[in-house]
């Protein structure tokens, strides 16, 4: 059918040619935190002198062996973040996700406590969350696992395909998810969900959640109800079954920050122990210079999180206000999350045009994360999801990329329409 003979077609055709018109250069890739973000950790950069080199009684310029498991002060302030004691908690260097692989790797050299043999050895399984983090599906694909996707749902993961999958084999070793606002759609994990998790029977006794809780603080401007996954774990029997990572990476300074992980104290000495093995130790300067700043911040870290949110909230209810204007709310084109925190929203085009859409977006100078990388291998099997990053860019660039995106979903639809016949 021609555009002369389908007057949607037609419209959406030229639509989109006046925004080529326009000559925009705009990227809504990744989640970034904006440079006014950065400006309210500005004084992060000053927080220590030259005067003030001593914190904990621990000389913070030379080697402390001894010290294992970052700054005293560090453990308290992060440890009190996850929701757990310093003891529980290990603060390293930039980023949780560095924690991440080391976690992993040590468990496929080592094992994990009560492994009966290193991981390596059992051609290891990891479930992962779908749509999810393309930073993850790397990570554990670098590292050699094999990924079981499950779907996302309203409270989380969808636990029951999980405690299926988890039953059947021995070698799905654990899942790896983000419990609080979680990326790209903003979930987080009920009550309910999570004491499942920690109580689940495994056929791998060695089962072991690994939760990225990137976003736990991170609200646009209402603290989420979070979840104590370590204690639940502990609760149902398996004290060792879950580590929490955090970070300070949208926090402070995304390229200069700290990343963190609690667990069970074991589990801590297992890690601290391995980590020694190879590092004298985390660098301790940064620990006191989070540690100081935060401390002084009008407010704390809720302070500093009530005023991200000033600035990230307007950028989530641009991107909702401009879709629902553009594309109706009745799903005829896409739906999207309306994310309560974290960097994301996750949209879902109606028609497997995804890939299109981006296509269509990158035409008229709009930068959209690659279609498909929500799923392992950037492979989405229904063509549909698309992330949605506003984080980084000014408030009416964001607007004016939604508008965007709007008009390349709607050609992009009614191109397949039409080819439908």
């Amino acid at each position: 059918m021609s555009s002369d003979a389908n007057p949607a077609l037609t419209a959406a055709q030229a639509a989109y040619e006046e925004l080529r018109a326009l000559g925009l250069q705009l990227n809504m890739q990744r989640g970034q935190p904006s440079d006014a973000d950065f400006d309210l950790s500005s004084e992060l950069v000053t927080a220590i002198g030259p005067d003030d080199l001593v914190l904990d009684g621990v000389d913070l310029r030379n080697y402390t062996p001894a010290l294992k498991g970052g700054l005293p002060s560090a453990r308290a302030m992060f440890g009190a973040y996850l929701g757990l004691a310093p003891e529980q908690t290990v603060v390293w260097n930039n980023s949780s996700l560095e924690l991440q692989g080391m976690v992993l790797g040590f468990a496929l050299l080592h094992g994990v406590r009560g492994s009966e043999r290193p991981w390596v050895h059992q051609s290891p399984k990891m479930i992962v969350t779908v749509p999810g983090y393309d930073r993850h599906f790397l990570l554990l694909r670098t590292l050699g696992f094999e990924l079981v996707p499950v779907g996302m749902e309203p409270d989380g993961p969808d636990v029951v395909a999980i405690e299926r999958i988890a039953a059947a084999d021995p070698a799905v070793k654990g899942v790896l998810f983000v419990p609080t606002f979680a990326n790209p759609g903003g979930e987080t994990i009920s009550v309910e969900k999570a004491q499942r998790l920690a109580a689940l029977e495994a056929a791998a006794e060695d089962f072991t959640l690994l939760a990225d809780d990137a976003y736990r603080v991170h609200h646009l401007g209402h603290p989420p109800k979070t979840v104590d996954l370590v204690g639940m774990s502990a609760a149902a029997g398996r004290p060792d079954r879950a580590f929490v990572f955090g970070s300070t990476s949208k926090v402070t300074f995304a390229g200069a920050g700290l990343g963190f992980v609690g667990s069970s104290v074991d589990n801590v000495g297992w890690l601290t122990r391995l980590l020694s093995a190879q590092s004298i130790g985390p660098n301790k300067i940064e620990q006191a210079r989070h540690v100081r700043f935060l401390e002084a911040y009008p407010g704390g870290l809720e302070g500093l999180m009530r005023d991200h949110a000033a600035i990230i909230a307007p950028k989530f209810a641009a991107v909702d206000d401009v879709l629902s204007a553009e594309l109706g709310t009745d799903g005829a084109f896409a739906t999207w999350t309306r994310p309560e925190g974290g960097y994301f929203s996750s949209l879902f085009t109606t028609a497997p045009v995804a890939e299109r859409v981006v296509e269509l977006a990158d035409g008229v100078g709009v930068s959209i994360t690659p279609a498909g990388a929500t799923y392992p291998d950037g492979l989405d099997p229904h063509h549909r999801n698309i992330r949605i990053a506003p984080t980084r860019p000014p408030l009416e660039d964001v607007r004016t990329s939604m508008r965007a995106l709007a008009a390349c979903i709607r050609l992009a639809t009614e191109e397949w329409r039409a080819a439908q016949g």
